[in-house]
């Protein structure tokens, strides 16, 4: 669906937007292989994480080129342009922003080019310490006429390719693998990266592993991706998951690993929740499995005398098939949902907008009139979906409409890579669920427990992170260091040389020596 100044948005309801995952990472390493079209390929599957912007950046040994644009994977590559991406390595990105504005320059990934080496890197994540970081580059950060771009990424960037870094008084040098093993403890929050330069890719999460990122094996070289189905679409094995605190380097000499800070595991709840696609695999246990064993938890936490299960699609489908399985009501579809809706820049007349859910969800009267219904939904944020959606299911003849969610409420706004409101704009932060339930107009209202949802995980919430339901932060937040503009203002205009349509959004850069 189109927003008013006719940018792609997934809402439900005009202005109530759905949590939105940070990024999707995507790197690959084939000698012989056409990655261009890997890593497209490769983002199509992870376009779940961000639909603002897509690039790939591709090595051929000798110079890096990039092509990244605003939209789709789709509306960024065509032939022409994947065709003029030739290389053995190659770095892709689709984004949603969380720190720095939605805009061209802030696309990924992020190239910078020295006298020495060039480098590319994409960042699924959010930092907490983007100010911090920034004075480390002195007179060639924000401000200082180098940086154009105002992300934290770009920050992360300019820091691996500096020479005159300077980490707890020692200046750092030796190559991006060096400088990015000893900047990558400084920086705090969630990050997992895949970068590279001329010869190499690399790959980084950070100490807390809070965003999910995998390495898998092709027969003629590597990949790494921020979930498992990426690496199922191009063809690749599952090798393993990128360890919290792990910096992994693959070149022409093999696979190298090493630890740049002690891992203290704490993988987003949420990832199973909302985030993941459910045919990927984290930690070990399938999404999908995941989603259904929380159904079934949901049902047996707050049952409901109905005559039919239906899910909010399409998040909400296996939590609503475990919620049946478990309490022996029927599962059946009661919304069909336009799955094109939001591929589109066509601008919705007032009279359409003003239709609201409809444009993308439509009722089958015949299944839900005179019906008690169960319905499941993934998550509750700010509310308003769920109050149109219960209008519209009642309009549509329901006898009664029991509203379960797949997951707590979210209370606590997160910091580390999720979009969400702030916590006077979540429901759940200022309202009782009861309250919510008469605010949604439905006649009950029931989240699965915090407990429920950890064991459906399969991992103790010691290596968990559940701050959004919980407010207990692994990584401490400063009031300054909040919010996804605080970079805004102090870098440059980005070149003006690089705007434009897609095929004038490619780059090259080739570092001397």
């Amino acid at each position: 669906m189109a927003s008013p100044d006719s940018r792609l948005t997934d809402e439900l309801v005009p202005g109530d937007r759905p949590p939105r995952e940070a990024c999707g990472v995507f790197g690959v390493w084939a000698p012989g292989e056409d990655v261009a079209k890997l890593a497209y390929y490769g983002l199509y599957a992870l376009q779940h994480r961000g639909q603002e912007s897509a690039g790939i950046a591709v090595s051929d040994g000798q110079r890096i080129m990039v092509h990244k644009e605003m939209g789709l994977v789709a509306q960024v590559f065509d032939e022409p342009a994947l065709t003029a991406l030739r290389g053995h390595i190659a770095v892709g990105h689709c984004r949603y922003s969380t720190t720095g504005a939605s805009v061209w320059a802030n696309a990924q990934p992020t190239f910078r080019s020295t006298p020495t080496t060039s480098l590319a890197l994409g960042h699924n994540g959010n930092l907490i310490n983007t100010r911090e970081l920034a004075a480390l580059l002195g007179g060639t950060g924000p401000g200082g006429g180098e940086i154009a771009a105002t992300s934290d990424t770009d920050v992360l960037t300019a820091l691996f390719v500096s020479d005159h870094v300077e980490v707890s008084g020692v200046r750092e040098s030796g190559g991006v693998e060096e400088v990015a093993a000893a900047v990558l403890p400084l920086a705090k929050g969630a990050y997992s990266l895949v970068f590279m330069d001329e010869q190499t890719l690399y790959a980084a999460r950070d100490p807390h592993g809070f965003r999910p990122l995998v390495l898998g094996r092709l027969n003629s070289g590597w990949v790494v991706a921020s979930e498992t189905a990426a690496l199922d679409i191009v063809g690749a094995a599952f090798g393993r998951e990128i360890a919290p605190g792990e910096l992994v380097c693959i070149n022409g000499r093999g696979v190298r690993s090493r630890t740049f800070a002690a891992p203290q595991p704490s993988g987003c709840l949420f990832e199973y929740v909302y985030l993941a696609r459910p045919d990927t695999t984290i930690s070990g246990r399938g999404v999908h499995a995941t989603r259904v064993a929380v159904g079934k938890r949901l049902a047996a936490e707050h049952p409901a005398d109905a005559d039919l299960v239906i899910p909010v699609p399409e998040s909400g489908t296996p939590a609503a098939i475990g919620y049946a399985e478990a309490s022996g009501i029927p599962f059946g579809q009661g919304l069909v949902k336009n799955s094109y809706v939001g591929r589109t820049f066509i601008q919705p007349s007032q009279t359409i907008r003003e239709r609201g859910i409809k444009l993308k969800l439509n009722p089958l009267r015949d299944a839900i009139a005179g019906r008690r219904l169960v319905v499941v939904d993934d998550s509750i944020v700010r509310g308003n979906t769920q109050r149109a959606l219960v209008a519209m299911l009642r309009e549509a003849g329901a006898a009664e409409v029991h509203v379960r969610v797949a997951s707590p409420p979210v209370i606590w706004p997160c910091f580390y890579g999720i979009d969400f409101a702030t916590r006077a704009e979540l429901i759940a932060g200022r309202l009782s669920p009861a309250e919510i339930c008469a605010s949604i107009g439905a006649d009950s209202l029931g989240y699965v427990s915090l407990e429920g949802l950890t064991q459906a995980s399969g991992l103790p919430a010691s290596r968990l992170c559940r701050a959004c339901f919980d407010g207990q932060y692994p990584v401490p937040v400063a009031e300054d260091d909040r919010g996804k503009h605080l970079l805004d203002g102090l870098g440059t205009e980005p070149d003006r040389r690089y705007r434009g349509r897609a095929s004038s959004a490619s780059f090259q850069a080739s570092s001397a020596g």
